[in-house]
C-alpha cells in the first residue's frame, strides 16, 4: 500500500493541477475575457450581450474558486486562509456586479483591472 504525501497546494502527488488551482485559473481566464468584451461593449452592437454574459460566467467561475477551497481545506483540516481568500474574492465580484449594473465606470473599471491582478497573483501563488 502506498500513499502519496500531500503538497502544500493540497493537492495529491507531484502533477501540482489541483481543483483549486483550475478554478484560479478559470477565473483569471473570464476576467480577462470580460476585459475583452469591455472592449467590444464599446465598439460593436453585440458587446453588451456579451459582457452581460461573461460577468456570470465570471461570477460563477468567482464561486467555483470558494467551493474548491473549502473542498481542499476541510478534509485535510488546513489553513483556512484559501478560503478567505476565496470569499474575499467573491465580495469583490459581487461588488463589481453591482457597480456594473449601476454604470459606475470610475469604480467598475479599476477594479476589474485590480481583480485580474489579484486573480493572477493568487494563481502564480498555487
Amino acid at each position: 500500500m502506498t500513499t502519496q504525501a500531500t503538497t502544500r497546494h493540497g493537492s495529491r502527488g507531484s502533477h501540482g493541477f489541483s481543483f483549486v488551482r483550475i478554478a484560479i485559473a478559470l477565473q483569471t481566464l473570464t476576467i480577462f475575457l470580460q476585459a475583452v468584451s469591455s472592449g467590444l461593449l464599446m465598439t460593436t452592437a453585440y458587446g453588451e450581450a456579451l459582457h452581460s454574459v461573461g460577468a456570470r460566467v465570471m461570477y460563477g467561475a468567482s464561486m467555483l474558486y470558494v467551493l474548491a477551497a473549502v473542498l481542499a481545506w476541510k478534509p485535510g483540516g488546513g489553513s483556512p486562509r484559501p478560503v478567505l481568500h476565496a470569499s474575499g474574492f467573491l465580495a469583490l465580484a459581487s461588488v463589481q456586479v453591482a457597480v456594473g449594473i449601476a454604470h459606475i465606470p470610475a469604480v467598475h473599471l479599476p477594479l476589474g483591472v485590480l481583480m485580474f491582478g489579484l486573480s493572477v497573483l493568487a494563481l502564480a501563488r498555487r
